[in-house]
């Protein structure tokens, strides 16, 4: 199974939502430890990561 951006469970640009189908869990919970991640790690930049897997991941076709 490869990893693509989700085309149903977006709230932006689908990355999360396509991380949490490919690992096979729910969208909340891998948002949640995303932003979580974010806020507590001043070494980890994930707004510039997030973009970054928003121009790399190809979008799910339908």
């Amino acid at each position: 199974m490869s990893l693509y951006r989700s085309t149903r469970n977006r709230m932006l640009g689908g990355v999360c939502g396509g991380i949490a189908q490919w690992l096979g869990w729910d969208p909340t919970l891998v948002r949640v430890a995303y932003v979580a991640v974010s806020i507590c790690s001043s070494g980890f930049p994930g707004i510039l990561v997030y973009l970054v897997l928003w121009i790399a991941m190809p979008e799910r076709s339908s």
